[in-house]
């Protein structure tokens, strides 16, 4: 070891000894251990699920908190047994709800089951904002691999696939992205349709929103897509699980003290058509994944080009939705089309 100024001389000796223990690279950082601190809380979820636990970590200074994706459980416990092994120290499980399928041996009742006192917390789906979004594939499987990819990630408009599928040409599909076709298509009456699912699904699991969505939608748009809520809106639900198992968490904004890692993935524009009757500020351009690589930015007319290439590409069967096999049964919403 080099000589020491004299200032560091009286440290010499815990310094050499410290530098001469043997460590390997992976003996003092290890992403994989469990955060140490009181209360540990694991937090159990979509993608949501990592806004929750962030949150969490401001609200509640000291606290240990571990997230868990839905996605990886398989592939990290094998077996429902051995995700409750897991968490049998924690002092609160929160969760979404989640289907067999993710992890051998049972559903998220189940994991209840084995884990007395977990508690489930809602999703948040919403497509007031964005009701021209929709996936393209296996929606039903809940899983990000079975969805055909679009310029900006697993989000599709329908409009440009019914488009596409009815033979319209690019320039034609653009001009149906009106306030007047948004109307004819039914996309205004999405947003009570939305709100009432999101609020009768978090009362499903005892997690009523009622008040939490009448203060978001004062506020303006709350959403990224449809499944992507703003850091405030998990900040809302991070803090009553906190104060309603017992702590008293920070009273601070958590937009304005972290930042939203939802942002770095797809963001969907409200389209000036909607923003115009909602009140709230509308955009054109459509943004893609900044996770790995600079996120791109699409205006509409490219968003609608570049989705046309894709699905010129894609085979015919694969190019599912309900919507669009919807309107493609429908005279009336034909008939629109064939007159872009």
């Amino acid at each position: 070891m080099a000589p020491l100024p004299a200032l560091f001389k009286p440290l010499a000796p815990a310094v050499r000894a410290f530098a001469a223990q043997p460590f390997s690279p992976r003996s003092w950082a290890r992403p994989w251990q469990r955060p140490v601190g009181r209360p540990r809380i694991v937090v159990i979820g979509n993608c949501q699920a990592g806004g929750v636990a962030q949150t969490l970590r401001l609200l509640l200074p000291g606290a240990a908190v571990e997230t868990l994706l839905v996605a990886g459980l398989g592939r990290r416990f094998g077996h429902l047994d051995r995700l409750a092994h897991h968490l049998r120290d924690a002092d609160h499980v929160f969760s979404h709800f989640f289907p067999t399928g993710f992890v051998a041996g049972g559903n998220v009742h189940g994991l209840a089951e084995r884990v007395p006192g977990l508690r489930l917390f809602p999703t948040i789906l919403f497509s007031g904002f964005h009701p021209d979004l929709i996936h393209v594939g296996d929606e039903a499987s809940l899983r990000l691999s079975r969805l055909v990819a679009s310029p900006i990630g697993p989000y599709h408009s329908a409009i440009a696939l019914h488009g596409f599928r009815h033979g319209l040409s690019v320039e034609a599909t653009l001009r149906l992205y009106t306030g007047a076709v948004f109307e004819r298509l039914g996309y205004f009456d999405l947003w009570q349709a939305s709100a009432d699912y999101l609020l009768r699904t978090a009362r499903d699991v005892g997690f009523g929103l009622d008040r939490e969505f009448a203060l978001w939608s004062r506020g303006g748009v709350f959403m990224h897509v449809i499944n992507h809520p703003h850091l405030h809106v998990l900040g809302d639900i991070a803090r009553r699980l906190a104060r309603e198992t017992g702590y008293d968490p920070l009273d601070i904004p958590v937009e304005t003290y972290a930042p939203d890692a939802l942002t770095s993935e797809p963001v969907w524009p409200v389209l000036p058509g909607i923003a115009e009757r909602y009140g709230v500020p509308g955009s054109t351009l459509f943004k893609g994944d900044g996770r790995r690589a600079a996120p791109r930015l699409l205006d509409l007319p490219d968003f609608v080009a570049e989705s046309f290439a894709l699905y010129a590409r894609q085979r015919s069967e694969d190019l599912t939705n309900a919507r669009v096999e919807a309107w493609e049964k429908d005279p009336e919403i034909c008939a629109l089309f064939g007159a872009a």
